[in-house]
């Protein structure tokens, strides 16, 4: 008798926790991904798709905590953005409910530093918040990729 509680008990809670370990739709939505796509695909220099709480990690390791300050990191550094455009096949995105993203993506970047030309590609991964007036990016942090030990090409 005793043996059969704890079976039930165990069905029980087992039951009652499945919805807690359900897996999550990340990978639908397509309204919502083909939004974000748009956002990547037409992002340039000056455009502006941050929310205004925005959060970026710089490749020294430096936080901004809104998009002036990370263009003030920029000018500080003699960094201007010529070009970023996301590569073709080396996008993930997953939406949450609906109203949050996070993306990473493969990204050619082309840019100035210290009057010096840099072309270079950038892993990225991006937070987005679906607000009122539509996509924004609420953080973001890249990774150079070495492509000496991890060509992109090859993949």
């Amino acid at each position: 008798m005793n043996a059969m509680k704890t079976l039930i008990t165990f069905l029980l809670v087992s039951l009652a926790l499945t919805p807690v370990f359900a897996q999550l739709d990340t990978t639908s939505y397509p309204k919502e991904r083909q939004a974000i796509r748009e956002l990547l695909r037409h992002q340039q220099p000056g455009t502006r798709i941050d929310c205004p709480d925005f959060i970026a990690v710089g490749p020294k390791g430096d936080i901004s905590f809104s998009h002036q300050q990370w263009v003030e990191v920029q000018k500080k550094e003699k960094l201007v953005f010529k070009s970023v455009q996301p590569v073709a096949g080396h996008q993930f995105i997953r939406i949450y409910e609906g109203t949050m993203a996070v993306v990473n993506a493969l990204i050619d970047v082309k840019l100035v530093v210290d009057g010096q030309d840099v072309h270079l590609n950038v892993r990225r991964l991006e937070v987005y918040h679906k607000a009122a007036s539509g996509w924004c990016r609420v953080a973001g942090q890249g990774t150079q990729v070495d492509e000496k030990l991890f060509p992109v090409a090859a993949k």
